[in-house]
């Protein structure tokens, strides 16, 4: 067993999320530590003593031997905060989930991702637009996430696979727990050219208050979200929300305003949400080409030593190439080699003559606004 099973073993223990994961990590340094620590020592921490008397009730009964086994027998992936395939997306909002359990494969190409979502009582026109809207993400590489609910989602990843395209099924239960039943072939099928993501341990079954969390993981891994259809009370709405205060694009459908389905995608376009009038205009407001224009060149051309150091000098800062010689001590020509492929990969910019700056990962990426 390795430092994640502790990060399971919190997660076994209701009341622990990200707050308080946070937490015990600044105060013990690892979760090693803050699981094998004493009550006192917990308090110190900052749980609130009821919290530390379940939390040792859990301590108490979970077998860290039978949860790792459970693991490695069903496949199921462990990632944390602190691991670097943590989907670069989510490890961006706030707060995200300290544990993810997947099954099947995560890619950097779902670094390029856009949610679809919307109501389980999908209509015609929401069945066609779904489909079309999954097929042209599929055919521009981008990955698409849902819920693996009934309807829009369920049709999501059926068109994404049909045109072979990568699909992320993000569950309101543990990995192992498909809900609904009727979508354990689909699921199957998304563990062949994708994965099924959740936060919620294995065996945990689909509780009605596990899925608006569930919603927010959906948004967060996505670049923008699309909802096709949704009537007033609709899940797709919080995970409109959520979308919106993580800073990414939200687009609604627009439908008929008599339509029971259309009601809140019609309310989401009255309150700021762009309204998708074609498919292709989710690709154009991501600059989806840019984003994987630059995931292929980095992917060809790995970097090194001297780029690392270079990127280090420059930080925070905007340099010439004459100041970063100087910081550097190397030669003219071998920065402005090296600074000319670094752009090219999208790690550095040129702002005009021979001032550079970094270029953040994450500005790689539309983060709304």
């Amino acid at each position: 067993m390795d430092a994640r099973i502790y990060w399971v073993a919190f997660n076994h223990v209701k009341g622990i999320g990200a707050v308080r994961m946070r937490a015990l990590l600044d105060y013990f340094g690892d979760l090693e530590r803050a699981w094998k620590a004493s009550p006192d020592a917990l308090r110190a921490a900052g749980l609130p003593p009821r919290l530390v008397e379940v939390f040792v009730q859990t301590r108490k009964t979970l077998s860290l031997e039978k949860v790792a086994e459970t693991l490695t027998q069903k496949s199921i992936q462990v990632m944390t905060w602190e691991d670097d395939d943590y989907p670069f997306l989510l490890k961006n909002i706030d707060q995200p989930p300290p544990v993810l359990y997947v099954r099947g494969r995560l890619s950097s190409a779902d670094q390029v991702a856009v949610a679809v979502v919307g109501t389980r009582q999908v209509s015609a026109y929401g069945r066609k637009v779904t489909e079309q809207l999954a097929v042209t993400l599929a055919h521009h590489g981008v990955t698409v996430v849902s819920g693996l609910a009934r309807g829009v989602d369920a049709l999501a990843h059926e068109a994404t696979l049909n045109a072979g395209g990568r699909t992320l099924a993000v569950l309101g239960s543990g990995v192992d727990v498909i809900y609904p039943a009727e979508h354990r072939r689909l699921a199957e099928r998304i563990l062949q050219q994708g994965a099924l993501i959740s936060d919620y341990p294995p065996g945990t079954p689909p509780e009605a208050n596990n899925f608006p969390p569930r919603n927010r993981i959906i948004s967060g891994l996505a670049m923008a979200t699309v909802v096709v259809e949704a009537g007033e009370k609709s899940g797709a709405l919080i995970t409109a929300t959520f979308a919106a205060e993580q800073g990414r694009e939200v687009f609604a459908v627009p439908g008929n305003i008599n339509s029971p389905s259309s009601k809140g995608t019609n309310h989401l376009i009255a309150n700021g949400a762009r309204p998708l009038l074609q498919v292709e205009e989710v690709l154009d407001a991501l600059d989806v080409a840019q984003v994987q224009h630059q995931q292929m060149v980095r992917s060809l051309l790995p970097g090194n030593e001297l780029e690392a150091t270079l990127l280090s000098i420059i930080g925070d800062q905007v340099l010439s190439v004459d100041e970063i010689c100087f910081l550097s001590g190397l030669g003219a020509e071998k920065v402005v080699a090296n600074l000319a492929m670094m752009e090219l990969k999208g790690l550095v910019r040129n702002l005009g003559g021979t001032n550079f700056t970094v270029l953040r990962e994450d500005s790689g990426f539309y983060a709304g606004g």
